[in-house]
């Protein structure tokens, strides 16, 4: 069997300094104390990853937008962990666990000497907070949908006297296999809940959730008065009798008491090292980084935005005046492909333009309008289009009068939204001036490729460059290619050729390694139509080798009202695949026959897939502020049927977060290990992360299991991503 973890990352050039190093150095969970007040108490991680004690986890959780990595190692386990406060009432840990005594499987030939490695993912819900009579509560489900492993819930109260933070909780399944309160763990280690390693995994059993051994923990944390310093003391509810080592004879797990200790470290505010000494035999050493998603904020190193410089007012400019005007918004506004028109009649001038500068859309807004009313041109109205891919999104009308008042300060909290009002594009009138497009860009980005927890290595990774290219052949035609250059990868140690477990779907995925094998490869080289229709609707037509693994052809229609939260799409694609051994050569047969297992396997070689899609940002209920909901269903690449459901949260600083689950209409035998697709993403706005302003984003995407069901076609070009302006998501301005 095997779990893996995949994904992606896209970046500009410039933005050369690591993700971790800047996310986690910007920004400060703990809040040290002065000579003046005490320390205050910063909760930490426990072992599996969410705020707790050592081993049990506790009612509290972060602040919103809290994201910390750990990494804990003992005698038994070494676990991988990311916790996420999604929400204030929603903690969310993803874990890999490897075993130490215990092999990823018995065939030397698949898995050598790697690790037996389990995957899983915890919640936990905040019910009540701590106020001066009631204590923090929480409710948490660990191990959701995985092998059953560490399954188990638990409810836990908090109350905080001082230095001193209690725990008391109640926990089911592994977290009370004690059995304490309850149970009878002598005739079986968990009370008959069969905690152990379940076959079926990435279905979630709601029969046996509360069931089985239960026990009562807890514990104190102690923040002392030397800042960096915590101790905690901790009653387990754990028995440790049904863990996979014990049940797999490979190894004795003894208790010698039910008492943890432990000490926290503050390295620095971003950095912990955890120890403890649990059980009364066994040491454990972690460590925690941390930072907050939610309060990140860009550090610029920009042009400056332009005084206001009153000129006297002239008619018309002359050409090289119209054309360093649309250079100096180029550079300053951050509108590319820009071009300027003059209405002499109506005293209008006229901007279109792609903003790759500004999140901030006020800010480029502002800046043009800067940049216009100084050059001394004589106009009533200034006007900015926003486009992408050459079509207009929306239309910024600007009163030029209003704009010089606001420009002067000339009463009190003047602001540019006074002189301001966006609209529906409208038909653009006057005559061009001056014209700043390139028809051909160029430039080259960083591709990684990476996979957790696979049986062949616990990382495996394709570094590369992707050199891309584009060419505009007017308003609606756009030619673009990709190239991939590969660096370094280990991606041959992959051996995940044809299904193990009996499924004979198509090899739509699971044939990533036969596409890394070659150190050159065309992604894509495609054709686009793009073009609008009446004041909503958006379309797309495209052409050619649309991804690395796929060529075809297809469309996309998009009904997107302006300063909407919802949206609908459509989009269908018939599409062959992509033969890895040759630069333009499609598979011609269906049916292949694989030497090193001496086993027949099918590819795709003609499907239509295609999705219906409903976007929404739910604005009703304050528990889903910031949220997007994308619900897509169609056919899927392997022929397979069903939903996709992906819920993405977006923070204060920009950064967003998302899940998303495809479910089919194949069975869990038919799908294999994992039983439907799902995974999780972070997006990451470059500008973050860098010392220039952008609208760029660094992605981010992990899958616990890369099967060939519930796959959709990776399109270069997609409608709601293109017409963001037009209800900002993407672009969405930094909240302060």
């Amino acid at each position: 069997m095997m779990k893996h973890l995949s994904g992606s990352l896209n970046w500009p050039p410039y933005a050369s300094m690591t993700i971790a190093t800047i996310v986690f150095g910007l920004t400060s969970l703990n809040t040290y104390s002065d000579e003046f007040s005490p320390p205050s108490l910063t909760h930490s991680q426990s072992d599996f990853g969410g705020v707790g004690l050592i081993q049990m986890p506790s009612g509290r959780v972060m602040p919103e937008g809290a994201l910390e990595l750990n990494v804990t190692n003992n005698d038994d386990y070494i676990y991988y962990s990311l916790s996420l406060q999604l929400f204030p009432w929603l903690e969310t840990t993803i874990r890999y666990t490897q075993i130490h005594d215990l092999l990823y499987s018995n065939d030397a030939s698949f898995s050598g000497d790697t690790k037996y490695t389990d995957k899983s993912a915890d919640v936990k819900l905040s019910l009540v907070d701590e106020s001066f009579w009631l204590p923090q509560i929480a409710v948490g489900f660990r191990d959701i949908g995985g092998t059953g492993l560490f399954d188990g819930e638990y409810i836990a109260a908090n109350k905080q006297f001082g230095p001193l933070d209690f725990t008391l909780g109640v926990g089911w399944g592994y977290l009370g296999n004690r059995g304490n309160l309850s149970g009878d763990n002598q005739t079986s280690a968990d009370c008959g809940r069969s905690t152990g390693y379940q076959g079926t995994t990435g279905s979630i059993s709601l029969d046996s959730m509360f069931t089985g051994c239960a026990s009562l923990y807890g514990g104190i944390e102690y923040q002392t008065p030397f800042d960096p310093l915590v101790f905690k003391l901790e009653y387990d509810g754990n028995n440790y009798q049904s863990d996979f080592p014990v049940t797999q004879g490979k190894k004795a797990m003894p208790v010698s008491t039910p008492w943890n200790i432990g000490l926290v470290y503050s390295f620095t505010d971003w950095a912990r090292l955890r120890l403890s000494y649990e059980r009364g035999n066994t040491f454990t050493a972690g460590i925690s980084l941390n930072t907050n998603l939610a309060t990140l904020r860009p550090v610029w190193i920009d042009e400056p935005r332009p005084d206001y410089h009153p000129q006297t007012k002239k008619s018309t400019l002359s050409k090289e005046e119209w054309q360093q005007l649309v250079a100096d918004i180029q550079k300053i506004a951050g509108y590319q492909q820009a071009s300027l028109r003059q209405d002499q009649a109506n005293k209008t001038v006229t901007l279109t333009g792609t903003q790759q500068k500004y999140r901030h859309k006020k800010e480029a807004e502002e800046r043009a309008a800067l940049l216009i009313a100084n050059s001394g041109v004589d106009a009533d109205t200034y006007k900015i289009v926003e486009t992408a891919n050459g079509q207009p999104l929306t239309e910024t009308q600007i009163n030029a009068y209003a704009f010089e008042r606001v420009a002067r300060n000339d009463y009190p909290g003047a602001d540019f939204d006074d002189a301001k009002t966006t609209n529906q594009p409208s038909v653009i009138s006057g005559e061009v001036t001056a014209q700043g497009s390139k028809n051909w860009q160029f430039g080259f980005t960083p591709a990684l490729q990476q996979s957790f927890g696979g049986s062949e290595n616990f990382y495996l990774y394709a570094i590369g460059v992707k050199a891309n290219g584009s060419y505009r052949m007017g308003q609606h035609f756009i030619l673009s290619s990709s190239l991939y250059g590969n660096i370094t990868d280990n991606y041959d140690e992959y051996k995940y050729t044809v299904p193990p477990d009996g499924t004979d779907l198509k090899r739509v995925r699971t044939l990533a390694r036969q596409y890394y094998d070659h150190t050159f490869r065309m992604d894509s080289l495609q054709l686009t139509y793009l073009d609008h229709y009446g004041d909503n609707f958006y379309g797309q037509a495209y052409g050619g080798y649309l991804e690395s693994m796929f060529a075809g052809a297809g469309g996309e229609v998009i009904y997107r009202p302006l300063n909407q939260n919802w949206a609908f799409g459509i989009d269908g694609n018939y599409v062959k695949q992509r033969d890895p051994d040759s630069v333009l050569g499609l598979y011609k047969e269906e049916q292949h026959f694989d030497a090193q297992t001496a086993r027949y396997y099918r590819v795709q070689t003609g499907t239509f897939t295609g999705h219906a899609t409903l976007y929404w940002q739910p604005q009703f209920w304050s528990l889903f502020n910031n949220t997007l909901l994308k619900i897509s269903a169609g056919q899927y690449l392997t022929e397979d049927k069903g939903v996709t459901v992906d819920f993405s949260k977006q923070f204060d600083s920009g950064v967003i977060a998302g899940v998303f689950a495809a479910k089919t209409n194949l069975s869990a035998s038919e799908y294999g290990e994992g039983s439907f697709t799902k995974g999780i993403y972070i997006s990451i706005p470059l500008d973050l992360m860098t010392i220039k302003p952008s609208v760029n984003r660094a992605n981010i995407s992990w899958l616990p299991l890369m099967r060939d069901g519930g796959q959709k076609l990776n399109r270069q070009y997609e409608l709601y991503n293109m017409t963001d302006a037009r209800s900002p998501w993407f672009t969405k301005s930094i909240t302060e």
